[in-house]
């Protein structure tokens, strides 16, 4: 290397590393912008998230589907905000009063909402709730209350009056057919006692049998009606279902009570629109309209009548059976076609009554699709109306119009036949 002249100092120039800097702050200064914007978008995505929260607590948007599942349901379902509000409401849930836009109608509804709000399980609860106006009876109903957002809540009310009702009747049918039944058999038991220690007496022997045979009578006459009262609410369809005539309905009911009418001299007049047609079981009907002429009958003082019409009004057949006996308490009205209840407690043991008639005709007739319907007033009579839809006449029974005949010798009053109707009443 050379040396510098005399009398002239060396000058050293400074070693910087210019590359290796700038690549190193080039890099510090991408770190630093990685590290603020991931803080920045961390910053984003929680306040994204945070505003989702919130909105999730006070929206009041029905999820998409919810109201579609809600018109198909049967049961009554509402969509509840947190002031108690119907948002959605199913066709089932109008009766209830459960309309869009307006408040739940009971604190019960409310405090089931309230309750479910403050827990994640579903709640459930057993209410009774009006269904309809006033006058009509409180149902029985289960609602069950399920979170669908922080504020939307759903609830679904089933009513299970129905339900409960045929749970009590049949608990009411077997506890009341073990106490009617207990009555025959024990006086059957006792009878056939005083028949062996009578033994040595042949007229108390005869008096006794006889109790005993109207004893045997009035159970299987009671056990028969169970059975058939069972057969009517247990089968699904009518096994022996036609086309059967009104007529020969109330024929058969009235010949198979002539000699009890005879016996209590009572008259049975029949009267009103003949040749009329129903669907349906011949012998169910004509039990059913049996057993109204007998209580009609049963009811009705010595020497009067029981009448037994037939009319057709907006195509359904009537036939009423009318009795002027003791008539029945408005306050009995709706209770004589329960099981085994009786109006007159004494009556009825004096008659041998079972109870069950009227039950028998109610399940009958509603098994044809049809109702019965009552008007009495005490001390004027009763009338019992069965009310059946109107079928038409079979083929085979349908008569052409009888052509005119010119220069047919007309014969005698004498020789002329009588034309006699199915029923035996002569025309």
């Amino acid at each position: 290397m050379p040396e510098a002249p005399s009398g002239q100092v060396r000058r050293r120039e400074p070693v910087y590393a210019g590359a290796m800097d700038r690549t190193q702050l080039a890099l510090l200064a991408l770190l630093a912008g990685v590290i603020i914007g991931g803080s920045l978008s961390a910053v984003i995505v929680a306040s994204l998230r945070a505003r989702d929260k919130v909105r999730a607590h006070t929206s009041l948007d029905i999820p998409e589907g919810v109201r579609e599942v809600l018109h198909g349901m049967d049961d009554a379902a509402v969509v509840i905000d947190a002031s108690f509000t119907v948002l959605a409401a199913s066709s089932a849930a109008l009766p209830f009063s459960l309309t869009e836009g307006s408040a739940l109608p009971t604190g019960d509804l409310r405090e089931v909402a309230r309750t479910v709000r403050t827990s994640d399980a579903p709640a459930t609860s057993t209410l009774r709730l009006q269904r309809g106006a006033p006058p009509a009876e409180p149902r029985l109903v289960v609602v069950r209350a399920s979170r669908i957002s922080p504020r939307l809540t759903l609830l679904v009310i089933r009513d299970i009056t129905e339900r409960e009702r045929v749970q009590q009747m049949r608990r009411d049918f077997v506890a009341n057919t073990s106490h009617e039944l207990k009555t025959p058999v024990g006086a059957v038991s006792l009878l056939a006692e005083a028949i062996e220690s009578a033994a040595d007496d042949p007229p108390q022997v005869r008096i006794f049998a006889a109790r005993l045979t109207a004893e045997a009578s009035r159970l299987a006459l009671l056990t028969s009606r169970i059975m058939n009262l069972s057969r009517l609410q247990s089968a699904d369809e009518l096994t022996e279902e036609r086309v059967v005539s009104v007529d020969e309905i109330v024929a058969s009911a009235v010949e198979a009570h002539a000699i009890l009418a005879d016996s209590a001299g009572v008259e049975v007049v029949r009267g009103g629109t003949r040749g009329m047609y129903v669907r349906g079981d011949a012998q169910v009907l004509g039990e059913a309209v049996g057993n109204l002429v007998a209580n009609a009958i049963a009811y009705s003082p010595k020497g009067s009548s029981v009448g037994v019409g037939v009319k057709v009004v907006d195509g359904v057949v009537e036939i009423a059976v009318a009795d002027r006996g003791i008539g029945i308490a408005e306050g009995d009205q709706d209770r004589v076609f329960e099981r085994f209840y009786r109006a007159d407690q004494a009556r009825s043991r004096r008659t041998g009554g079972s109870g069950l008639g009227l039950s028998i005709v109610k399940h009958a007739v509603q098994r044809h699709g049809g109702e019965v319907v009552l008007w009495s007033r005490p001390g004027r009579g009763s009338t019992f109306t069965i009310r059946l839809p109107q079928s038409d006449a079979p083929p085979d029974q349908v008569q052409p119009k009888p052509k005119r005949k010119r220069n047919k010798p007309r014969q005698s009053a004498a020789k002329a036949p009588r034309a006699v109707s199915t029923n035996g009443d002569t025309v």
